[in-house]
């Protein structure tokens, strides 16, 4: 009985704690990327799909953007092609892109679907094809760049996104888009959270990774950043390597209106909740000022 009692205090302060975030965020819309461990770990998996059901339920926005890098890896290698990379992007010939969007569209987009409705939410998948959701353009007109069918965000039309929210649907966008002629492009999936965060004028991004965020030289987390200070971080090498193209899409959706950017450790169990709802959070929170 004693440890009931324990149980029921602990979940009672930590729904109190919770309260002014809840009520904060109600009606707001906040996107999440969804990617690196998170996307392969079965708890992990579970975990973030209840998180993202239950803030739903709360009356927020949730938008799911999905990377799926490693499993579109894996079918290239079953099928015998090489995976080719230059500064870390993947090079998109026509065969690989045929391979993207079977994985994006179909395989990771669906399995993300179910996750969601199997925790009791409504969701639908879509790519950046579906509705004109994305038009794209190439990543760079240099013709001797061989990055092939690697896109950058052109424009969003949001429409659909905003009558799924409506509907109480929640959307799940695999980053695929088309150019004006119908061509298809792999597009980074930060970049397309980022982009779909500044045009739906987010109170939140949410950018899941495989680190605990910005760390500096002693390997201390770093919070409460603005774009000063980031610009700091990246002179002093602080920021660099494959963190820095992460936090220049979290600088633009700060730039592009979005209130704060948060990048957490995908790796931790309920890490959207833990962010969200408790006063210490997780991660590395940038903010607009």
């Amino acid at each position: 009985m004693p440890v009931k009692k324990t149980t029921a205090a602990v979940t009672a302060q930590v729904l109190n704690e919770a309260l002014p975030y809840i009520q904060r965020f109600t009606g707001k819309t906040i996107v999440v990327k969804f990617g690196g461990n998170a996307m392969t770990d079965e708890t992990l998996k579970s975990s973030f799909a209840r998180n993202i059901v239950l803030m739903k339920e709360l009356g927020m926005n949730p938008v799911v953007v999905h990377g799926g890098g490693p499993q579109i890896g894996r079918l290239l290698d079953q099928l015998g092609k090489e995976s080719r990379f230059i500064e870390g992007m993947r090079v998109t010939d026509s065969e690989t892109m045929d391979v993207v969007e079977m994985v994006l569209g179909a395989q990771v987009n669906k399995s993300i679907v179910n996750l969601l409705n199997q925790a009791g939410g409504r969701a639908v998948g879509l790519t950046g094809k579906d509705a004109s959701l994305i038009r794209a353009r190439p990543l760079t007109s240099d013709p001797e760049s061989n990055l092939g069918q690697v896109g950058e965000v052109d424009s969003i039309d949001p429409a659909i996104v905003h009558t799924l929210d409506k509907d109480g649907f929640i959307p799940v966008i695999a980053p695929v888009g088309a150019d004006i002629n119908g061509n298809s492009y792999n597009i980074n999936a930060d970049l397309v959270a980022s982009s779909v965060a500044a045009v739906l004028k987010a109170e939140k991004l949410l950018l899941l990774t495989n680190t605990p965020g910005i760390l500096d030289q002693d390997d201390t987390l770093l919070t409460g950043l603005t774009r000063k200070d980031i610009d700091r971080l990246i002179d002093e090498k602080v920021i660099y390597g494959g963190m820095l193209p992460k936090v220049q899409c979290a600088l633009d959706a700060i730039n592009s209106g979005v209130n704060t950017v948060q990048i957490i450790d995908g790796r931790v169990e309920n890490a959207v909740l833990l962010e969200l709802f408790t006063d210490e959070g997780v991660g590395t929170l940038i903010r607009s000022r």
